[in-house]
């Protein structure tokens, strides 16, 4: 084998991977997906009794960070829950009692 087609399948290679995972980076999670994991993190305390989710994402500013998020709700017996969940990484940003 040359090493010049060795050399150049690698980069090749390398330059494809490096495309392939800046593009899931930015792809959003559905929000059947980010209401799942909502509902994971919240039933370590309880049975759930209903649930919701807005399906197109917003801008959510925390700390000086711009999130794009989903804002959805449980509900738990007679506690209710607003939660903003991170609509690339599926990490829950805030969660406030309503």
């Amino acid at each position: 084998m040359n090493w010049r087609t060795f050399i150049a399948g690698a980069t090749a290679g390398f330059a494809a991977a490096c495309f392939v995972q800046s593009w899931r980076k930015n792809q959003l999670l559905s929000s059947e997906k980010a209401l799942a994991l909502a509902k994971k993190a919240f039933q370590h305390a309880g049975p759930i009794s209903g649930s919701w989710i807005q399906t197109t994402p917003e801008t959510y500013e925390k700390g000086g960070i711009i999130y794009n998020v989903y804002k959805g709700g449980i509900c738990r017996g007679e506690e209710q829950y607003e939660f903003f969940i991170d609509a690339t990484t599926g990490t829950m940003i805030e969660t406030k009692t309503l």
